[in-house]
């Protein structure tokens, strides 16, 4: 079988198209290649949607904690205590574990007039179940980013939008929302970056894979337990995450770049993206 078959038979086997029985015999570099990048496309699926909806609500979280009001700053403060306070794998365990007592069937919500069943038995699928969960999780992180971001900005500019008569909510767009983005995006770069990376915990947690459609360790293991040879496939994961964190960082740094160009070249260059390798 050429790499280009290959290709056509397992590029999409990881959302369903193409050939569904794994190669058992005579695995090739290729197949291996092609069959963990098919994987990557779910790390990406989790990682686009949980940064996508993490990033709005963890802005709604920062706002929250800064807030003067305690209906408002209480649940904030202790939602992102607990996400940030414990594992990340233990919130998965803990999600599938609430998520597998609620009924199967839905759940009834008793409205005025009408009732309404919310479906629930996807909840226990990694799919949505796990996204869930890295979603909670990174709004936590990155509710605490925006926060300092939010504290960070200077007085003198808030004060001299004040003095020129300035609504809050004028004031919030034009000064307050700008400032918080900028000196909150180079560490929000690596949130993005340890959110990725977060995503092979899942094939590790008790979230099964619908229909054998596993992300790129899902495929990685596979190959590992039928070769007997794991430093093929898990290096490959490596690499394909290295290219990807690559494009993370071009795509941020881009975004980063345009938050700043109003600057000076020496307060660009204060501001420039600098990757931590620990959380």
């Amino acid at each position: 079988m050429s790499c280009f078959q290959t290709i056509s038979d397992y590029g999409l086997r990881s959302l369903g198209y193409g050939e569904r029985l794994l190669p058992k015999a005579d695995i090739t570099l290729c197949e291996q290649f092609v069959l963990i990048g098919s994987g990557m496309i779910w790390n990406i699926y989790f990682a686009f949607f949980a940064l996508l909806f993490g990033f709005f609500f963890a802005i709604t979280l920062a706002l929250g904690k800064n807030s003067n009001f305690k209906l408002f700053n209480l649940p904030s403060r202790a939602f992102i205590f607990l996400f940030r306070g414990s594992p990340l794998f233990i919130q998965f365990f803990f999600a599938y574990d609430l998520f597998v007592i609620l009924p199967k069937l839905g759940v009834d919500l008793e409205l005025v007039f009408i009732t309404i069943t919310v479906e629930t038995r996807w909840l226990t699928k990694a799919w949505l179940g796990a996204l869930i969960v890295l979603f909670f999780n990174t709004s936590a992180y990155a509710a605490e980013i925006f926060y300092g971001a939010l504290r960070a900005v200077p007085s003198k500019d808030t004060e001299a939008a004040d003095s020129y008569g300035f609504s809050y909510s004028k004031k919030f767009k034009r000064i307050i929302w700008p400032t918080m983005l900028r000196l909150a995006w180079p560490s929000y770069t690596n949130e993005a970056i340890f959110l990725f990376h977060a995503t092979t915990l899942v094939f590790f947690t008790g979230f099964p894979a619908w229909k054998q459609k596993g992300d790129a360790i899902y495929y990685a293991s596979y190959f590992a337990e039928k070769t007997f040879n794991p430093f093929i496939p898990y290096p490959i994961v490596g690499f394909y995450f290295i290219l990807l964190t690559l494009m993370i960082i071009g795509i941020f740094g881009f975004i980063n770049k345009n938050l700043n160009k109003h600057l000076s070249q020496k307060d660009q260059k204060r501001l420039k993206i600098r990757l931590n390798f620990i959380r």
